[in-house]
């Protein structure tokens, strides 16, 4: 091999995405094939950096920010350092370098053909290539616009699942990575469609029951040399995602089939893994994504002997696999950071439980018992390398300690505000205002509506009235949801269209009311100087429990829509009685 002989020097290679557990996975495998490996991230100090694995860890600039920046950057970095091997590990790095692969002839980055990487990143074109070849996938309707919506919403069975075409979205020229939603009625459908369509096209599909499984691989034109198979035991979100504790089992014939068909369609040379469910009463699948790239749970793979980071250091620079020894089953590996936030997730239970499987708490004790099993591992924390698995476990705990101490100051903000409403500081300033902004994120919903409900009535007490949200996107229409919830109580938001906050307009603001204390943090950063005007809408004294803050309904069920609208028109009720006594005296 390469480079087991002596007089040849040691390959050098470059992973991307070093803030990613799997970088630090691949970084610990080829570092015991011998490889000298640098990681690099936008961030300063990942994860990776810390590991007795890497020779040294550099920064790029954002990849989600200007992305010519970032090709820039690895065109010029990699050109200089002339490294063996360029491994991307997510989406965000991977399509920036897709789409310059031909200014990039001089890096051997590890992309996959154009042709073969188009139809893995486009889930129409993936689903389209399944049906194609035989392979079930959920049903699914792909629409383009608002118009389309309204034509295929009759039809859908709930609960939908709605997919954005590709992970990574652009809208005016900035990238961003979009999330699988679910709608379980037409108002949620209507409000997640209006936000994901910004991004492109989205996949409306049949939500399918089953147990996540992958199957993880590395081919070689189009022909599978090595597969492994996982079971995801829990998932964050608990409706489906990523996965923090998983194991593995041996690989279904059904599963294997199927993905042979896929990957030979493809013509694919590379690791990929192919994510079924699979519903394990009736053995019945369907096909999800592919993920042309590493695998959030590559881990695992490694510690079950399934060591694909070095099958694809043999692939890419020797051009051939070289036979690899079973892995093991029934082998386990957790996240322990996100599975910490599972278990919480799972303690709170807030998550619809028509399509999230939420365990019993026997079932959760015995989950945790997992971690004495013998087969139990943790995809940081090793012994032979301690540093990442100490400063994973520090940032853990710092990040308990933080939210603690946010906790806190949230109660005393609320405690500020609740006696602000109770001992008339709020009533007083009303009664002295001459101007009066509502405040929330997006000014579509929240400060929308509060807008609407008190403009008239102040107007004309001589109060001017105006609304606004942080989101930079202005003239946008309102919610449709509220706007058909606040029809039904006789408000007409209609000619609603939403404006950006700005200093001046929070300087020209006698009184300020916002719907959370994330507003108030915002406020200060743009104009440290309102403080002293700006007050909790939902604090008011009629409000007697600790739920001061009035949430955003957006993408939510059409029961979220009516509790935002009654929470401010409660609140709205105290603001017009105050108008009212002013219009008297």
């Amino acid at each position: 091999m390469f480079f087991n002989k002596k007089n040849e020097r040691k390959p050098r290679i470059l992973i991307l995405d070093a803030d990613m557990v799997p970088s630090l996975t691949i970084a610990r495998s080829l570092s015991r094939r011998n490889c000298v490996v640098h990681v690099a991230s936008h961030l300063s100090r990942p994860l990776s950096f810390y590991s007795n694995a890497v020779a040294s860890s550099v920064q790029y600039p954002d990849p989600l920010g200007p992305a010519s920046d970032f090709v820039t950057w690895v065109s010029q970095h990699a050109g200089s350092e002339h490294y063996d091997l360029v491994i991307p590990i997510t989406e965000r790095t991977l399509v920036p370098l897709a789409r310059a692969r031909e200014r990039l002839q001089h890096v051997k980055i590890v992309i996959p053909e154009a042709e073969s990487l188009e139809l893995v990143l486009d889930k129409s074109k993936t689903l389209a290539l399944a049906e194609k070849v035989g392979v079930p996938t959920p049903v699914g309707i792909y629409i383009q616009s608002p118009e389309e919506l309204a034509n295929v919403e009759g039809r859908l069975n709930y609960p939908v699942v709605l997919k954005p075409s590709r992970s990574i979205g652009s809208d005016d020229g900035v990238d961003s990575q979009l999330q699988v939603s679910y709608a379980f009625d037409v108002f949620e459908l209507r409000a997640g469609c209006a936000h994901a369509l910004r991004y492109g096209s989205v996949l409306l599909q049949e939500y399918f029951s089953g147990e996540g499984v992958g199957i993880e691989l590395i081919a070689r034109n189009g022909k599978i040399a090595y597969s492994f198979q996982h079971l995801r035991l829990h998932e964050l979100p608990l409706t489906g995602g990523g996965s923090s504790l998983r194991k593995s089992e041996p690989v279904m014939p059904q599963l294997l089939d199927a993905s042979e068909r896929l990957i030979a369609a493809l013509d694919w040379s590379g690791v990929a893994m192919v994510e079924f469910k699979l519903n394990p009463v009736t053995g019945e699948f369907c096909l999800m994504e592919i993920n042309g790239r590493f695998w959030g749970s590559l881990p695992l793979a490694v510690v079950a002997g399934a060591d694909f980071p070095s099958m694809l250091l043999d692939l890419h620079l020797d051009g051939d696999i070289k036979p690899s020894r079973p892995y093991r089953s029934d082998v386990y590996c957790r996240l322990l950071s996100r599975d910490l936030h599972w278990y919480e997730a799972v303690l709170r239970s807030g998550t619809d439980r028509r399509i999230a499987k939420i365990p019993g708490r026997w079932e959760v004790f015995k989950e945790l018992g997992l971690l004495f099993h013998y087969r139990h591992h943790l995809d940081v924390q090793r012994i032979s390398d301690p540093l990442p698995g100490l400063v994973d476990v520090g940032r853990v705990v710092n990040d308990y300690f933080q939210r603690f101490f946010s906790l806190m100051e949230e109660l005393r903000f609320y405690a500020r505000q609740k006696r602000a409403w109770r001992k008339g500081e709020v009533s007083a300033a009303v009664s002295q205002a001459r101007s009066i902004l509502f405040l929330c994120y997006g000014n579509i919903n929240r400060s929308a509506l509060a807008d609407v409900m008190v403009r008239g009535y102040a107007e004309d007490s001589g109060i001017s009235i105006a609304s606004a949200g942080f989101a930079p996107q202005e003239a946008r229409h309102a919610d449709p949801v509220m706007v058909e919830v606040a029809a039904k109580f006789g408000h007409d938001m209609n000619n609603i269209r939403s404006t950006c906050v700005t200093q001046q307009l929070l300087h020209d603001s006698d009184i300020i009311f916002i719907m959370e204390k994330s507003h108030y943090d915002r406020l200060l950063t743009i104009d440290g100087c309102v403080a002293s005007k700006v007050y909790l809408l939902g604090a008011h004294q009629g409000n007697v429990g600790w739920s001061v803050e009035i949430k955003d309904p957006f993408g939510r069920s059409r029961e979220s829509y009516l509790v935002c609208y009654e929470s401010i028109a409660e609140a709205v009720d105290n603001i017009k009685e105050v108008i009212a006594l002013r219009s008297n005296d």
